[in-house]
């Protein structure tokens, strides 16, 4: 009898909730976002793409470590 053993589907799993998190957190706060001009605000400064996208991977990587526990 073959002997089957587990696949990566428990850490694929980890990475599509911290995927769906990832997605929650960025609308919420907005992150990644471009800063649309509106009555009375004023961005400080507009962010580059580079800065944005590294805004996400660094979120990304603390919703994985969040919701693999560590």
């Amino acid at each position: 009898m073959e002997q089957v053993f587990p696949t990566s589907n428990a850490a694929r799993r980890n990475e599509d909730i911290a995927l769906d998190l990832l997605k929650f957190v960025a609308a919420t706060a907005g992150v990644g976002r471009t800063a649309a001009p509106s009555t009375g605000f004023v961005a400080a400064t507009a962010s580059r793409p580079e800065d944005q996208v590294s805004q996400l991977l660094e979120l990304y990587s603390r919703c994985l470590k969040a919701v693999e526990g560590k």
